[in-house]
């Protein structure tokens, strides 16, 4: 893509409003655009973004064989009424009346709507286990709508529903939704910290949070370096400085950014909806039903947040916009060609490129966009690289910088990239000298 053609643009300064690193690295890129509180617009860059955190999501749903649907955001009270959720979720969820005065929600979840769904579908113990899963757009009246995408009141998310007929069963399944979630946050670049939590809304169980630690967090997690042990602050059994439970070690305490959660619901909503199959002696038995949720706006609020420095964002290369961010040095059109003739190159041979072929920005600009905006590699065209008959490559996450020929250029651009040590690297190793 031809930046000249990008109709975003970026700024110098952070918007006044925005107090969290990634709304105001985010707006300042041209990624997202504030609309409201807690409400924001995805631009180009940052659809491209959102649109491949989904795609990762998609495959690791699929490979535990999740089924994927779309289902509908207006929802009717006497479905909610049937959990006992209508009123106790009347300060989150958004509640008005239709025509002929009929009550709707605005779903803030979707647990309802599938079951009742399944309740068609679903009546023999031969049809279990399922799970179901879509990614949409949830909306909540979050009371305190801050840290940019990491607290929205409207944002994309996925959330899978599984549905089992025995215990042993959903303790499975709810194991390999660990694994599929740890795979998800890997492959953005995070390291997510498995942490028991209580249910909120949603359950009076314990139930798992994935926990990113950052110093920006809203959480508070208790946990040990030494083993897995780890507890949100609001549910934990001992203090920061007493021994783990699990082993000899100290247990730490750390802000952290939940980047995700899943619930052991067991028949808490297929009860009251009427989901029962029939088992193999003709028995009707309940089903047990586990939820699973990720917040896809907010993982990348949260991959902002700890993957990037004061110059700007570091995209992790299988969510970055673009691979390889091209600069164009030359200030006039004859001499440009010479960088279009790279931009051709990169684009035969499938590498993602944006192409700041500005004829108007100066050569500053272009590195202070290109830090900014954070794509993995950034190759620079010049008269310099010229004269060698190659480009300036570097790494996004590196000082160094090295003239190559196109040759090379092309086998290092489709070498995987590791991404420099990130905040959260950091932190962890903070808070292991304490």
């Amino acid at each position: 893509m031809r930046q000249s053609k990008l109709f975003t643009r970026t700024i110098k300064e952070a918007p006044k409003d925005e107090a969290s690193i990634n709304a105001q690295l985010l707006i300042r890129a041209g990624f997202v655009d504030k609309l409201m509180a807690g409400v924001y617009s995805y631009l180009p860059l940052g659809l491209r973004v959102l649109d491949k955190i989904k795609n990762i999501i998609r495959e690791e749903m699929n490979a535990i064989d999740g089924q994927e649907v779309y289902l509908p955001a207006m929802q009717p009270k006497e479905l909610w009424d049937k959990t006992g959720r209508w009123d106790k979720l009347r300060e989150v969820m958004f509640q008005f009346k239709g025509r002929g005065d009929s009550e709707i929600g605005i779903a803030a979840t979707h647990e309802e709507v599938i079951v009742q769904i399944l309740t068609k579908y679903v009546n023999s113990y031969k049809d279990l286990p399922l799970a179901v899963y879509q990614i949409q757009d949830k909306f909540r009246n979050e009371a305190r709508a801050k840290s940019g995408l990491l607290r929205g009141r409207e944002f994309s998310m996925k959330d899978l529903y599984s549905f089992h007929l025995t215990q042993e069963d959903f303790e499975s399944y709810y194991n390999k939704s660990k694994i599929a979630y740890t795979n998800v946050y890997d492959r953005c670049g995070l390291t997510a910290r498995i942490t028991e939590a209580p249910g909120g809304d949603f359950t009076d169980k314990m139930t798992h949070e994935f926990q990113v630690f950052c110093e920006s967090g809203e959480d508070t997690v208790i946990y040990c370096p030494e083993c897995s042990f780890s507890q949100n602050e609001e549910i934990a059994t001992v203090k920061a400085g007493a021994k783990c439970p699990m082993c000899s070690g100290t247990v730490k305490s750390t802000k952290s950014i939940e980047a995700g959660n899943i619930f052991p619901l067991e028949t808490t909503y297929t009860d009251p909806l009427g989901l029962k199959v029939t088992n193999d002696k003709g028995e009707e038995v309940p089903v047990i039903m586990g939820c699973y949720g990720i917040g896809i706006g907010r993982v990348m609020g949260t991959v902002v947040e700890v993957l990037s420095d004061e110059k700007g964002m570091i995209w992790p290369e299988e969510i970055a916009p673009f691979r390889v961010h091209l600069l164009s040095l030359f200030t006039d059109e004859e001499k440009r060609v010479q960088a279009d003739n790279v931009y051709e190159i990169l684009k035969k041979n499938n590498i993602e490129v944006l192409y700041d072929d500005r004829l108007d920005a100066r050569a500053g600009q272009k590195f202070s966009d290109s830090d900014l905006i954070g794509c993995p590699i950034r190759l620079v065209v010049s008269d310099k690289t010229v004269e060698k008959n190659g480009v300036e490559f570097k790494f996004r996450a590196s000082d160094e910088s090295e003239i190559i020929g196109f040759e090379e250029m092309i086998d290092k651009i489709r070498k995987p990239i590791l991404t420099g040590t990130s905040r959260a690297e950091e932190m962890d190793k903070e808070l292991n000298e304490f």
